[in-house]
Parts: C-alpha cells; sequence; structure tokens
C-alpha cells in the first residue's frame, strides 16, 4: 500500500522580530525626487527629454538597471534612436550611469529630509524590540552620503543594503532583504515586514518570503512633494491613493497605507494575523 508522503505544516505564530525599510519615498525624499529629478537631468546631457512619469515607471530597481528599462520605453527609445540613429545598448547605458552618479551622490541629501512620521515610528518600534534593517535601488556610494544626512535627523537603521553591495543584484529579487535577515540574526522569515513605496520593493519582500506593507501617498506612486500633498483637494488625493493603492496591492501587497506615519496599526494587525497562524 502506498502511503501518502508526510507533510511538515508547521507555522510560525510568535511576534514579528524585523522590519526591512526602503529609503526614498519611504523614509526620506517625500514623492521620491532624488532619482528621478537626477535622471531627467542626466538623460538631458545627451540631449534627450524625459519626463518625470517615464522616470517613474522603473522606480525600485538598482539604477543601471532603472536606466536600461528607461531606454527600453517606446517614447524614450524613439527619441534615442532619432538623435543617434540607433537603439540604447549596453555601451549608452554605462555612458548614462557615469554621467548620472556624481550628479545623484551630489544631490542625494538636498531631497533626503525624513517624511513626516519616520522617526516617531522607529522610535516606537525599537522600544516593541523590533529590529529595524533597510536596503535601497541606490548603489553604496550614495548611500555613504545618504545615511549620515539621515543620522543628522535622528534617523538610524541597525543595518543598510545597497544595491551593488550584493553579486546577484538587487530588486525585484529577494537578496538584499535576505542580507538584512543574516546581519539582524534573523531566525523567521514570516516575522519581518518589508515596507516600500515601489513595486520592485513590494516584489523584493514577497520574493524573501516577507510581509510587505505598500505606501501610497509618500514615494513614487503618488510623486508628489509634501507641499504639493497638503494642497492637494480632497477629491485629487483620493485619486492619488486609489491609483497608488491599487497598484501595489496588485503587485501583492498585504497591507497599503498613505505613508510610515500609519505603519504601527499595521504591524498590529500582521501581529494578530501570525497569532492566528496566517503567514505571508
Amino acid at each position: 500500500m502506498n502511503q501518502a508522503p508526510y507533510r511538515h505544516t508547521r507555522r510560525y505564530q510568535g511576534p514579528l522580530q524585523a522590519v526591512i525599510f526602503d529609503w526614498a519615498g519611504t523614509l526620506v525624499d517625500h514623492g521620491s525626487f532624488a532619482p528621478t529629478q537626477v535622471l531627467i537631468d542626466a538623460f538631458a546631457g545627451f540631449g534627450i527629454e524625459i519626463t518625470l512619469a517615464e522616470a517613474r515607471v522603473p522606480m525600485g530597481l538598482a539604477k543601471w538597471d532603472h536606466i536600461q528599462a528607461l531606454g527600453q520605453q517606446p517614447g524614450v527609445a524613439a527619441r534615442w534612436q532619432a538623435r543617434f540613429g540607433h537603439s540604447m545598448g549596453r555601451d549608452d547605458v554605462d555612458a548614462l550611469y557615469a554621467a548620472f552618479m556624481p550628479l545623484q551622490v551630489e544631490r542625494v541629501a538636498q531631497y533626503s529630509t525624513l517624511i513626516p512620521g519616520a522617526l516617531d515610528v522607529v522610535t516606537a518600534l525599537r522600544a516593541r524590540g523590533l529590529k529595524l534593517g533597510s536596503c535601497s535601488g541606490y548603489p553604496r556610494v550614495v548611500m555613504d552620503r545618504l545615511l549620515p544626512h539621515a543620522a543628522a535627523q535622528g534617523l538610524k537603521m541597525d543595518h543598510a543594503v545597497a544595491t551593488d553591495d550584493l553579486k546577484p543584484g538587487g530588486r525585484p529579487g529577494p537578496w538584499m532583504a535576505l542580507a538584512n535577515v543574516i546581519e539582524l540574526g534573523i531566525r523567521e522569515l514570516a516575522a519581518c515586514v518589508k515596507v516600500d513605496d515601489t513595486v520592485p520593493g513590494i516584489e523584493e519582500g514577497l520574493a524573501a518570503g516577507m510581509w510587505t506593507v505598500g505606501l501610497s501617498l509618500s514615494g513614487n506612486e503618488a510623486g508628489l512633494t509634501l507641499a504639493e500633498l497638503e494642497a492637494t483637494t480632497p477629491e485629487a488625493l483620493q485619486a492619488h491613493r486609489l491609483r497608488a493603492a491599487t497598484k501595489l496591492a496588485q503587485s501583492g501587497a498585504h497591507h497599503v497605507i498613505d505613508s510610515i506615519a500609519e505603519l504601527p496599526g499595521v504591524i498590529a494587525q500582521i501581529e494578530a494575523q501570525l497569532a492566528r497562524g496566517e503567514k505571508p
């Protein structure tokens, strides 16, 4: 008689242990302008005009990959072809990246003011005993400029991973999130939450086996400065929220909130889900 194979159905039902944050659009840089505006300027240096909306489409990827994906958009590709007589190749991406990086390093602090609520939320999470990791589409040379600027505003993470720290690459793969798990000594992936404002960032958390929380109004999907957000009518704000939240939810986000300021409530919800035996 054939017997059914034994299946182990263990489920983690303990508390959360760590939160892994994105940076631009999540902790700092409301609307995520440091990457996008600098990309516009880098392309302009090659005589190619791109819009802010075009620059935002690949947000969350490593910056070399972001530039390559941007050059593959039909409108941008047509403009490149018209100007240079050929499609954008790897050498062109390399040249754009080389022009982009010094601008990004120079300007990242200019845009990286803390998003309202970030410092209070981080303080509250630490008080609950949670470890705090982070990762970014920024390379290490940019992170080395960003991290001291954030620290000067009172914000420090337990660990930070840059997209070029790891050989496998960046998002939407799980490697940066998992590198945080290793460094922080977390034993259960289901005890981790990934917080991000982009689709590749949500996909990263899902690939790593974590709970995911998308941010609809503070980051790339809404693309509003804090001043613009505060000046937006309730009707227009709801339209921004609905469009961004739908996109993040469709990417697989377990929860979607406006900004990091609402995260403590979601942390409590996820811990209740874990206690019920649910898993990411």
